[in-house]
């Protein structure tokens, strides 16, 4: 009896916890509508794809601590998000969900509408078939808005102002039509180009880039590159940094890249 008594419970919990993720895509659960006790997550993004490969990326920068742990989410065949300003993180693992069978748009389209909050919202969206979509609320800190180029999308909040963006988006299609390097290398040389045409009005203090490959990863998962600075006086250099320090300590997994090309 207490056998089957615990299987009940058991059963009842993981419903409790997944619902939000088995509900109907036209009904998403958008998360709570503004957290009032934590900080905004102003800052500069981008949403990318590499068609060659199909590697899926984010890269972000921010006046706030450890950004890495709010704006990027992803995987690999999926696709890659930046949910940001005042953040719902429900956007992540929802709007993942979603994507397995919605473009970027229709996914965006999805998120905001459902969630009371929206204006105080800014998302950025890239599916598996390279397919962007970015929303920017009316809500957000000014100066805000977004650029969506081919297979990329930048957006960004609490900037100096828009030619921030246009340093990201302009630095992106440079690197990508170098035929140099790969989508980390492209996507950290967006970053450090917004930043340094003037990036969060605030300052500097964390950023992150994230680079989603299946079997890429430590022990095969699809983090090919997962790279976090919390709290540093130069957050996009360091980030630079370490994706060099990435390429030598994981240097096998880049080698299977250059094997390939």
């Amino acid at each position: 009896m207490l056998r089957i008594l615990f299987a009940v419970m058991t059963l009842s919990l993981f419903f409790f916890a997944a619902w939000p993720l088995l509900r109907s895509p036209r009904e998403p659960y958008a998360g709570e509508s503004l957290p009032s006790d934590d900080p905004p997550a102003n800052t500069l993004s981008i949403v990318a794809y590499d068609p060659k490969n199909g590697d899926l990326g984010v890269a972000v920068a921010s006046k706030v601590l450890g950004v890495g742990c709010i704006v990027p989410w992803g995987k690999a065949g999926v696709g890659a998000i930046a949910t940001q300003s005042h953040a719902n993180t429900a956007y992540g693992p929802l709007g993942l969900e979603l994507l397995k069978e919605k473009s970027a748009s229709e996914v965006v389209e999805l998120l905001t509408t459902a969630d009371p909050g929206r204006d105080f919202r800014q998302l950025g969206i890239v599916d598996s078939q390279g397919r962007v979509a970015s929303y920017t609320g009316a809500g957000c800190d000014a100066w805000a808005g977004q650029i969506v180029g081919e297979n990329f999308a930048v957006q960004g909040n609490l900037l100096t102002g828009e030619e921030v963006l246009k340093a990201m988006a302009d630095s992106y299609r440079a690197a990508r039509e170098s035929g140099e390097g790969e989508l980390g290398d492209w996507l950290a040389a967006a970053l450090g180009a917004g930043v340094a045409a003037g990036g969060d009005k605030r300052g500097k203090q964390s950023a992150a880039l994230m680079v989603y490959r299946a079997g890429a990863g430590y022990g095969g998962n699809d983090r090919y590159i997962d790279l976090r600075v919390d709290d540093h006086q130069e957050p996009e250099k360091e980030l630079a940094r370490l994706l060099e320090v990435h390429k030598e300590f994981f240097a096998h997994a880049h080698r299977r890249e250059s094997d390939e090309e």
